[in-house]
């Protein structure tokens, strides 16, 4: 088990360098907040989608909600685990304003998502009753 952790913050700690290096060298000087908010937001954002997917696969009605709790709860776990992570290995600081900045990374994210959705639906809504005037005056 202790391998396998140690393997995990490997591989983890590797995909932070990995990162850092690619923002830097495409010419964002990210901090580590920044990079925490935009990774920590796609992730969230990805893990919602397919957990939303398969509930919407098993229940008979919308379970969104339940979605985005759950998500937020995974989410919680993760970028906990992150910051534990570097306070074991010392490869990075330990702190709560990353954890903080990665959670409101996949609230921005969800809020955008959101919008999305509410603005199809209300096209949706809208063109319906454009049909809807048009066949009564047919």
């Amino acid at each position: 088990m202790v391998y396998l952790l140690k393997l995990i913050s490997s591989i983890t700690n590797n995909i932070h360098d990995f990162l850092i290096g690619l923002f830097k060298l495409l010419g964002y000087n990210m901090t580590d907040k920044q990079l925490h908010f935009l990774i920590i937001g796609i992730i969230g954002m990805v893990i919602f989608l397919v957990v939303n997917l398969l509930f919407k696969y098993i229940a008979k009605y919308s379970i969104s909600a339940i979605s985005f709790i759950y998500t937020f709860t995974v989410m919680v776990v993760f970028v906990f685990a992150i910051e534990i992570e570097q306070k074991i290995t010392k490869r990075g600081n330990m702190e709560f304003k990353d954890i903080t900045a990665g959670l409101w990374g996949f609230l921005e994210f969800f809020g955008v998502y959101l919008l999305i959705k509410l603005s199809i639906y209300l096209i949706k809504k809208g063109y319906t009753k454009i049909q809807k005037k048009k066949h009564i005056r047919a």
